[in-house]
């Protein structure tokens, strides 16, 4: 020990300040002490008492009495200490606060094992290059309201999130969101999702039978496609969950912290829960998960003036006009104002818009038709045919009728009266 050798004279006390790294005056304050507390005296003098700026034992015991509540279940260090601070005014760091929930043993952390590596691809440059579109069917209110689904869309330069809760996952909500998105943001150039039935339309095959090695005709568009591609957006479908990780991881993140908000603030509606999403959770995405984009240019391009969003995200189906201009559309009968009829509509194919507020629209030409609803179908009166005179018949191609009469070989008239024996009335 130093100061034992500076104490034995063995070294100097400036060899010992030197080499404990004080001065020598340290050195000598040290030796005296030595002298009264031995060994003691290189004890820190502090060691073993409270911390002057150790949170006291009250606020511990709030603070787990709080996390211990029903509403606080399943809580992590890091969440847990953020509604510390926000909701009580209990300012502790999370590895406090974790220390304070593995003694409660209100929280244990798991074991860390590796799981298999995707490689991650490369964010887009720009915002509004690519978005990723998809739906999550959790339990978002645990049970304390309806059934609601979470529709998403992240942008995948940033990691911008714009998502609201719906009733169902139909093609409706999600045209819904999508013209809140496209009003808002204008039309990004590609939309990323997954292969569901609103993006893709279903191959049919018959039962047991595989498509394995046939070729696959081309079908038509659902109807959230047919919008896309009038709207001048690229479709993009994902091969697997992996590859539109951002907005599945997002959904996890959803999963954990919406949920645990969404309780805490006990939210029992769609209307809460979206009054939420927007005053509350997107803007903590916006402050924590979002980034900046490599780019600063947007890749948005404004709708024009033909792009009508009332027409293109409606569900798009087409008829024949019938011969009285009737149309016949899932079981009711329109019929086409007498202002609108024009040649060639009779028989022609026309386009019908089933409007998202439930109208019915009917373009033919590029231009809309006035139509009424009928309850029935309107009734043609038959008007009934004038029978015409028979007309005389006229001799067969094989008949020998007047074959021998000549008119040149025939009698003169006066001939035939004098045959007949008659006189002139003068001659009597």
């Amino acid at each position: 020990m130093c100061l034992k050798k500076a104490k034995t004279k063995l070294i100097t006390q400036r060899e010992a300040a030197i080499e404990l790294g004080i001065t020598e005056r340290q050195v000598r304050r040290l030796l005296r002490e030595y002298d009264r507390r031995g060994d003691e005296t290189a004890v820190h003098g502090l060691r073993g008492l409270p911390s002057k700026r150790k949170i006291s034992a009250a606020t511990e015991r709030e603070a787990v009495e709080i996390l211990s509540r029903p509403v606080y279940r399943g809580f992590g260090p890091t969440l847990a200490s953020e509604y510390l601070a926000s909701k009580h005014d209990i300012e502790v760091s999370r590895e406090t606060v974790r220390g304070w929930m593995v003694a409660a043993k209100l929280w244990r952390a798991g074991k860390q094992r590796v799981e298999e590596i995707h490689e991650w691809r490369q964010r887009r440059s720009r915002v509004g290059e690519l978005v990723q579109w998809d739906t999550s069917t959790h339990d978002w209110l645990e049970g304390r309201g309806e059934k609601v689904y979470l529709i998403n869309m992240i942008d995948d330069a940033t990691s911008r999130w714009f998502c609201r809760f719906v009733t169902s996952d139909s093609t409706v909500e999600n045209m819904n969101l999508l013209e809140r998105y496209l009003n808002r943001f204008g039309r990004p150039l590609a939309f990323y999702t997954d292969k569901a039935s609103l993006f893709q339309t279903a191959v049919k095959t018959k039962r047991d039978e595989s498509r394995a090695g046939k070729d696959i005709d081309e079908l038509p568009p659902t109807q959230i496609g047919r919008a896309l591609q009038d709207l001048g957006i690229t479709w993009i479908a994902a091969h697997s969950p992996q590859a539109k990780g951002r907005v599945e991881r997002g959904f996890l993140t959803a999963q954990d912290r919406l949920v645990k908000g969404l309780r805490v603030e006990g939210v029992t509606t769609m209307e809460q829960a979206n009054l939420y999403l927007e005053t509350e959770f997107m803007p903590w995405v916006s402050n924590t998960i979002a980034v900046e984009p490599a780019s600063a240019d947007d890749a948005h391009r404004r709708l024009e003036k033909h792009h009508d969003l009332a027409a293109i995200l409606s569900e798009v189906d087409t008829r024949h006009v019938n011969n009285d201009y009737t149309i016949q559309f899932e079981t009711k009968i329109f019929q086409i104002a007498r202002k609108d009829i024009r040649a060639g509509l009779r028989g022609a194919t026309v386009r019908i818009e089933q409007r998202r507020d439930g109208t019915v629209a009917v373009r033919f030409g590029g231009q809309y038709l006035s139509i009424t609803r009928c309850e029935q179908r309107p009734q043609v009166v038959a008007t009934k045919p004038t029978r015409a005179s028979p007309k005389p018949a006229s001799p067969g191609k094989n008949s020998k009728w007047g074959q021998n009469f000549n008119l040149k070989d025939a009698p003169r008239l006066w001939q035939l009266a004098n045959r007949s024996g008659v006189k002139p009335e003068g001659d009597a």
